[in-house]
């Protein structure tokens, strides 16, 4: 029953399109991690060193390999979106697959879209992101309220390697 109310509650959320985002209040409304969550492990011993990632360029976007709490998934490289973001579908997938349960979901939090409307959004708790041989851990992401609306790796994972270069002419983006 809880599974049935937590599944027709993200449907409700798929009639407010929502594109590229940008966090508005950062503060969710539910649960919020500690900050033991937030600050133990956010990254992992092997974060030395560096790790090159060849990138797929597909109608003028940047694609790059990931794994989201052990399941792979190919994000779009967005500098201009605050969060990891993906739609209901992912959502709904890593939910069933078990990958994501009801304690990494914090709530709700508003957004400012490319168009400059203000829309509502969900935000989960990542356990676990890979990007080539770099870990992090505990990032906070948001569910895209649009079914169709692609996977963007934005600044939330970004900003935690520091240093990132990207060769345009060999497709690949180093995190140092």
């Amino acid at each position: 029953m809880k599974q049935k109310i937590f599944i027709f509650s993200l449907l409700f959320f798929l009639l407010m399109p929502m594109l590229s985002c940008k966090r508005r209040n950062s503060r969710p409304s539910n649960r919020r991690p500690t900050p033991t969550e937030i600050s133990e492990n956010r990254r992992s011993a092997n974060q030395r060193g560096k790790t090159i990632i060849k990138m797929r360029k597909e109608d003028g976007v940047y694609h790059i390999p990931c794994k989201i709490n052990g399941t792979e998934m190919e994000f779009i490289f967005d500098t201009g979106a605050s969060d990891i973001t993906m739609s209901l579908t992912e959502a709904l997938f890593l939910y069933k697959q078990g990958k994501l349960k009801d304690d990494d979901f914090l709530g709700t939090q508003q957004y400012q879209v490319a168009d400059g409307s203000v829309l509502e959004g969900k935000v989960v708790m990542l356990r676990k992101v890979e990007i080539g041989n770099k870990k992090l851990f505990n990032i906070q992401a948001s569910i895209v309220d649009n079914m169709e609306a692609p996977l963007l790796l934005g600044q939330s994972v970004l900003e935690e390697f520091g240093e990132i270069s990207i060769n345009y002419h060999k497709n690949e983006i180093t995190f140092k």
